[in-house]
C-alpha cells in the first residue's frame, strides 16, 4: 500500500466529520417546523395545531382562550374535542390522539394518569361549583334542593361517571335527600339544555353554565354545593403530537390572563 492510499481514510473521515458539523450547525440555527419549540425558541415561535380535550364545562372560556393562544402564536389552531371527562378520558387511552387534557376532576384526571397517557403531574387550574337550573322566572318557586324532590316535578341529572353527576351525588348525600331524575345526561351541557329547551323544569349543573346560558335559565344557590366543589387538572399528554405548543397552551391557561377568562365565566381560583 502506498503512502497516499494510506492517508486517504484520514481525510475521509475528516470530510465526514466536517459535513457532520455543518449539517448540525443547519439544524440548530434553522426553524422548527414541527410544531415543538427547539432550544432557546421563544414560545411565541410555536407553530401548528394543538388538540385539546377538555370538560364540557370549560367549553366558553377555552373557546376564547384558544383564540387569545392563535393570535399570540400565528401560525397555531387550537382544535378543542368537549365532553364528559369520563368519556374523554376513555377516548385518550383508547389511543385518541391529543395534546392536551383538561378534566372536571382528578378522579377522571386518575383514569388517564393510570393508564400512563400523562407526561408530568397534572396541575389544578380553576374548580367549580353547582347550582340548580331553572326555567326563566323560576316558575316553580325552586329555593332549595329539598325543592327538586317535589311530585311532578321534572329534574335532570349528570351522569354519575361523569364528575357533575358525581358532584351533584355528594351534594344531594350532603343533604340527606333522594332524587330519581326523568334523566341522566352525558355531560352537563346536554343536562342544561334540556331546561332551556323546557323538556325540564330544572337540572344540577356547574355556576358556569348557568352563568353562560344568560336568561335562557335562571340559577339557584343552594348551601350544599359547598360539600361538592370540583377541582379542574390540565395536564400534557404523554404522545402529544405537538408536545411544545401544547405546554404553551397550558401555560395561557395558568397564566393570569387564563386566570380572569376563565374567572368572567364563573370559575374560582384553586
Amino acid at each position: 500500500m502506498t503512502r497516499t492510499a494510506r492517508r486517504r481514510p484520514f481525510h475521509t473521515a475528516m470530510a465526514s466529520a466536517a459535513a457532520l458539523l455543518a449539517l448540525g450547525a443547519c439544524s440548530s440555527s434553522g426553524p422548527d417546523t414541527s410544531g415543538s419549540p427547539a432550544a432557546g425558541e421563544s414560545p411565541g415561535q410555536v407553530t401548528g395545531e394543538v388538540t385539546v380535550f377538555a370538560a364540557a364545562s370549560l367549553q366558553d372560556g377555552f373557546t376564547k382562550l384558544g383564540k387569545r393562544f392563535e393570535q399570540e402564536h400565528p401560525g397555531t389552531k387550537v382544535t378543542f374535542s368537549f365532553g364528559g371527562s369520563d368519556s374523554l378520558a376513555a377516548s385518550i387511552t383508547g389511543g385518541a390522539p391529543a395534546d392536551v387534557f383538561a378534566a372536571a376532576s382528578p378522579k377522571t384526571m386518575k383514569i388517564v394518569t393510570d393508564a400512563g397517557d400523562v407526561s408530568g403531574t397534572p396541575a389544578p387550574f380553576v374548580r367549580n361549583e353547582l347550582e340548580i337550573a331553572t326555567l326563566p322566572g323560576n316558575p316553580d318557586r325552586i329555593s332549595s334542593l329539598k325543592d327538586l324532590t317535589a311530585k311532578g316535578l321534572k329534574v335532570v341529572l349528570c351522569a354519575q361517571e361523569v364528575p357533575c353527576g358525581a358532584a351533584a351525588r355528594k351534594a344531594l348525600d350532603a343533604a340527606g335527600l333522594k332524587l330519581t331524575p326523568v334523566s341522566y345526561e352525558q355531560d352537563v351541557k346536554a343536562a342544561l339544555t334540556k331546561v332551556e329547551l323546557k323538556e325540564a323544569d330544572a337540572a344540577v349543573v356547574y355556576k358556569t353554565d348557568v352563568r353562560a346560558a344568560g336568561d335562557k335559565v335562571e340559577g339557584v344557590k343552594f348551601p350544599e354545593s359547598a360539600d361538592a366543589v370540583n377541582d379542574y387538572p390540565i395536564a400534557l399528554l404523554k404522545d402529544a403530537p405537538n408536545a411544545g405548543a401544547a405546554e404553551a397552551f397550558i401555560a395561557l391557561v395558568r397564566s393570569a390572563e387564563g386566570r380572569r377568562v376563565l374567572g368572567e365565566a364563573g370559575f374560582r381560583t384553586p
